[in-house]
């Protein structure tokens, strides 16, 4: 069993940087780190796959709009990010606090709170396998 998991770490080490690549994208600048810490289809929900991934923003920086095909939820992990979900107000989240964000949810603004200080989120997602975790909006 030993073997078989040091045989596999390069691999899913791998397939976690390209996944996190993924979702590399440029926005006036160098874009927000994330991290796919975990990826795996759900046995008892067939035809989706839970994602937990970390998403760590410098002082100031923000995400572009997007939307997410699946399901998020969102934990801040440590500082404060703002956030705004089309149709609801732009609310500030301090760590230990969370929110939701339903399926097609259009993410107007995920941003830093703070000029000064690091902001990290940890985002849990359920979707299907060949739906997009982020996809940009248009202007």
């Amino acid at each position: 069993m030993n073997v078989l998991r040091f045989c596999t770490a390069p691999f899913v080490a791998l397939a976690l940087v390209v996944s996190a690549s993924a979702f590399a994208h440029e926005a006036g600048g160098p874009s927000e780190k994330v991290t796919v810490l975990q990826d795996q289809m759900l046995q008892n929900a067939p035809g989706k796959k839970a994602m937990m991934i970390e998403v760590d923003y410098k002082p100031g920086q923000s995400s572009i709009a997007h939307k997410h095909e699946g399901t998020a939820m969102a934990y801040v992990l440590s500082g404060a990010v703002t956030s705004q979900v089309k149709g609801e107000k732009e609310r500030t989240y301090k760590a230990g606090e969370y929110w939701y964000e339903p399926a097609g949810s259009e993410h107007l603004v995920s941003k830093n709170a703070s000029k000064t200080k690091p902001a990290k989120l940890l985002v849990f997602m359920v979707l299907s396998p060949d739906e997009k975790v982020l996809i940009p909006l248009e202007n």
